[in-house]
């Protein structure tokens, strides 16, 4: 009898187990953000949603803008979390999105978020394009450190810029579409011309210029703000050059998916990245973030940065990315490094 009520006791306790595993919520999410930032995001969420699990597929920008856009009719992700908005709008406009209005929602700059109410989709972390210049390599080769866009265009640079290709790179696109936006678009094609006279290479990453930049490989790098801050607390010598013509931004933001199997889950997801706990984890990561008031000023940055970032119409940057980009492959892309 005493052996029939234990084994009935194991039975109902292995059941409690394997239910519990079974209402554990698997949410696949997909992103851009940077490798090293991905599993404290993870952590602190599954912490406070232990029923709920992150698998996150990561690539660059236009990869991942190109996987959602493949997946059209048959989705694979819950959430996007950490593709810039002008991906995510343009997603948007394709009916991929489901509108949600996250606890917290007012809190976020109105600049930062959808205009829809309830909005398709939230930002967090602004990411700028600036130019990280070896200082070392710069003295070396006798190279004045450039301060501003245009400056790059002088011979004096012919084969010592690298920058990220705008295709693959949300980084690149960032800077083409604030050139276009600051100079107007004829001027804009004619200053990427005589800036294609002195790039040695466009990369498939934001940030790879300024890691070729701090080892060395070129001593210019137009690329992302965070890879050069985080080079910069590594002990690089670079500096972080703000062209004085303004900044091209993009944001990194929090959307989900329409036709989620998971969609109440989805929702925790985004409710957290809008939350108080997530903007003090984008903190270090950030100069400038959707909710101002964690924004902390960030030693590795130059103390002009927020006067540099310009306003970005991000649908407008979406509904026009393809047509840019079909014309920059066009003219550019013989530089591209190859695709592995």
């Amino acid at each position: 009898m005493i052996k029939s009520w234990t084994t009935a006791v194991a039975a109902v306790l292995g059941f409690g187990v394997a239910a519990s595993a079974f209402a554990s919520t698997e949410l696949t999410v997909y992103t851009a953000m940077e490798n090293e930032q991905l599993a404290g995001y993870k952590k602190a969420f599954e912490a406070k949603n232990p029923d709920i699990q992150i698998k996150w597929v990561r690539d660059s920008t236009g990869i991942i803008t190109a996987k959602l856009l493949a997946e059209k009719s048959n989705p694979r992700a819950d959430v996007i979390w950490g593709l810039y908005a002008s991906s995510v709008a343009l997603l948007g406009k394709e009916g991929m999105l489901e509108a949600y209005a996250p606890k917290d929602v007012e809190k976020v700059d109105p600049r930062f978020r959808d205009k829809q109410v309830p909005p398709l989709w939230v930002g967090n972390g602004v990411e700028a394009t600036e130019v990280c210049v070896n200082t070392v390599e710069a003295k070396k080769q006798n190279l004045p450190i450039p301060t501003s866009w245009e400056d790059l265009t002088k011979p004096v640079y012919q084969g010592k810029i690298v920058m990220p290709n705008p295709a693959s790179s949300g980084t690149g696109y960032s800077a083409v579409n604030a050139w276009i936006q600051i100079m107007g678009e004829q001027k804009a094609w004619d200053f990427m011309d005589r800036l294609h006279a002195n790039i040695g290479q466009y990369t498939h990453s934001g940030s790879k210029p300024c890691t070729q930049a701090a080892m060395g490989e070129y001593p210019i790098g137009i690329s992302l703000d965070f890879r050069a801050i985080t080079l910069k607390r590594q002990g690089a010598p670079l500096d972080i050059v703000l062209p004085t013509e303004g900044l091209g931004l993009d944001i990194n933001a929090v959307a989900l998916i329409k036709g989620s199997h998971n969609l109440e889950a989805a929702k925790k997801l985004e409710d957290f990245a809008v939350s108080e706990q997530a903007f003090l984890l984008y903190q270090p990561n950030a100069a400038a973030l959707a909710r101002p008031e964690f924004n902390s000023k960030l030693a590795e940055m130059p103390a002009a940065y927020y006067d540099r970032l310009i306003t970005v119409d991000f649908d407008k940057a979406g509904s026009q990315r393809a047509g840019v980009l079909e014309k920059w492959r066009a003219r550019y892309d013989g530089k591209s490094e190859p695709k592995k």
